[in-house]
Parts: structure tokens; sequence; C-alpha cells
């Protein structure tokens, strides 16, 4: 049975964590320590790491883990990651027979050139593209890039499990309410994110159709959603990517 549990790391990183009752594979270690603490604790061996994008938080465990435990290091090809063994572009399949799955390789690219996401068994693990409740900030890619890879993770299934990579639910809720304050999932979602996080709980995993339910980046074709972008950019403009442009451009200056 496959269970997926965070590894905390660094000020507000998850380490995702997939694992049987005898080996792991990782998702962005941002350090080593923790996932050796972890992998000690529950006497299991590592048996994979895989990287959505090449910032320091994401890959900076990797070069220790790869030394200690020799494992496959998969990552996209696009980006300079060191101690990358089998790069990877949009479209490739990673089989990890450890954990009898198989992920396909998404091409999410915006928060940097060439952002990947890991798909597939009912789960996916995207990295800083999207998170709960908004999506990552925009670093080397364009606007456009960007929508369209949020654009794609929305249509997988609803029910998908996401795995994003930072804690930041909370604080991306208090922008969406912003955006949409009479959005009653929403509503609800921002009293049981807090319940969780006052409980010292994680917000995550999320799924794809709470996202669409309550994500603003996921819903530039909503009326409230068109209405908050237009009035924080001053502009008359309705298209989903301008309204999408004005959203994050918004956030990006935002004090909850």
């Amino acid at each position: 049975m496959l269970n997926i549990v965070p590894i905390p790391a660094l000020r507000d990183n998850y380490i995702w964590a997939l694992h049987t009752r005898q080996h792991a594979v990782v998702v962005d270690p941002g350090e080593a320590a923790p996932v050796l603490s972890w992998l000690a604790a529950q006497q299991l061996t590592l048996a994979g790491i895989l990287c959505t994008h090449h910032h320091g938080d994401h890959t900076g465990g990797i070069a220790e883990l790869a030394e200690v435990y020799n494992v496959p290091v998969y990552a996209p090809l696009a980006e300079n990651i060191p101690g990358v063994t089998q790069p990877l572009v949009d479209g490739d399949s990673v089989a990890l027979p450890e954990l009898d799955i198989s992920l396909e390789v998404l091409d999410v690219r915006g928060h940097t050139r060439g952002h990947l996401a890991y798909a597939g068994a009912g789960y996916v693990f995207c990295g800083d593209t999207l998170f709960g409740c908004g999506c990552g900030r925009l670093f080397e890619g364009t606007m456009e890039e960007l929508y369209r890879a949020l654009q794609r993770l929305a249509a997988l299934p609803d029910e998908t499990l996401v795995y994003c990579a930072h804690e930041y639910t909370e604080a991306n809720i208090r922008f969406a309410v912003a955006c949409e304050p009479d959005n009653a999932e929403l509503l609800q979602r921002a009293a049981g994110t807090r319940a969780l996080r006052a409980a010292g709980r994680p917000t995550l995993p999320s799924t794809i159709g709470l996202e669409k339910a309550t994500n603003p980046f996921l819903r530039c074709r909503e009326p409230a959603v068109i209405s908050a972008a237009r009035q924080a950019a001053g502009t008359a403009e309705t298209g989903e990517l301008a309204v999408f442009t004005a959203l994050r451009r918004w956030k990006d200056r935002f004090a909850a």
C-alpha cells in the first residue's frame, strides 16, 4: 500500500515522501537532513528523487541524498540541476517499480523555464506552479505560459490529490477572499484551513476539484473574479489571460 506524507523542511517547504513498507521516493528535497532522519525513523530505503524545478529550496538536498543512497534523480532537462541522472521532458513517464506506480511528466513552465509536474495514480506533484488557493510567482516564464500550466493542471480529474511544495494556503485564502468574498465554498475552506493550522496540521493535499471551486487563478471566467481583477488593474479587459495577469500582479503586491 502506498502512503504519502509531508516532511517539513526549511521555513515552509514540504518534501513529499511516497512510501511502502520498505522503500520511499521523495519529491523536491530542499535539504537532506530531515529526509535522512525520517528514513531512519521509518526504517525505509530511498529508491529515487523527483524534482520539479531548479530553485535551491527544492534541490538543496539532492547531492547528499544521492551520495548516501545512489538513487536515480529525475528532473527537468531544460534546467541546470546538478546530479540529475534522468533528465525529463513533457510526455515522459517515470516508472517507480519499488512503489508499483508510474507517473506522467507534465510541462508546467512559467514559475521557471522548465518546471515539471508529475501526475498519476490519482496524484499530482506540482512543485511551485499550483498552490493551495494560489499559484507560483512568475520568475522565468511568461504570464501566458503560467496560465496555460494552471489550465493543464485544472484539466486533471477533480478527485486528483494536489501535492504542492509550500504551506501557503492560509495566506493565499486571504487573497482569494478579497477576490470572491461571497464564495461560500471558499469561506468554508478558510474556516477549515484556520482549524488545521491552529492544530499544527498541513492544509495539503488539496484536490483539483477544490482548487477549481476556490482558487481565483483557476476561476478567471467567474464574474466576481473578473470584476475584482478589473478593479485591481484599472482596466476594462475581461479576457481570461488579462484577468489572470491582473490577478497575479495584484497578488504580488497584496498585503493581507
